[in-house]
């Protein structure tokens, strides 16, 4: 008996560290990441947190804090307070799939606005007129590439 409760102590326990052990979600992992304030508060005021922890794969071009502040203040703040505007600069940022930066191609790719995005490989990762300038941050459900400016769909 004393064995039998050790040992389902000890599953117990290795359970919950496979638990902890399990990567993100792309929210998640931005939360964490601490560069990604700004598209984290957008996020959840386009009700799009349980879309991005869901199952995926998502490739998400996640514009940094930095990146948002280039845009004017009036502009940003309208911009969160449209809900289906900020769904569609937010989905415009996603891409399905998993694509590592060693799997980027050059040219046109739809995302989840429903409006392609063009890739461009020479010297780097670029995305429209902005720069991939950290990638590959692997998430549970896709994995993000940090890029210095907001995309604005057409």
């Amino acid at each position: 008996m004393k064995h039998a409760l050790i040992a389902a102590a000890c599953a117990a326990t290795l359970g919950l560290g496979a638990l902890q052990a399990k990567a993100a979600s792309i929210v998640d992992t931005a939360v964490q990441a601490g560069q990604f304030s700004t598209l984290v508060k957008a996020i959840e005021a386009a009700g799009l947190v349980d879309t991005l922890k869901g199952e995926g794969p998502f490739t998400v071009f996640a514009p940094s804090d930095e990146a948002f502040a280039k845009l004017p203040q009036d502009q940003l703040n309208a911009l969160l307070a449209d809900k289906d505007a900020l769904t569609k600069v937010l989905t415009y940022h996603v891409v399905p799939g998993k694509v590592l930066s060693s799997d980027v191609k050059a040219g046109e790719v739809q995302t989840k606005a429903g409006q392609a995005l063009t890739l461009k490989t020479e010297g780097g990762v670029q995305v429209n007129d902005s720069r991939v300038v950290s990638a590959d941050i692997s998430a549970s459900n896709g994995v993000i590439h940090v890029i210095d400016s907001v995309l604005l769909p057409n």
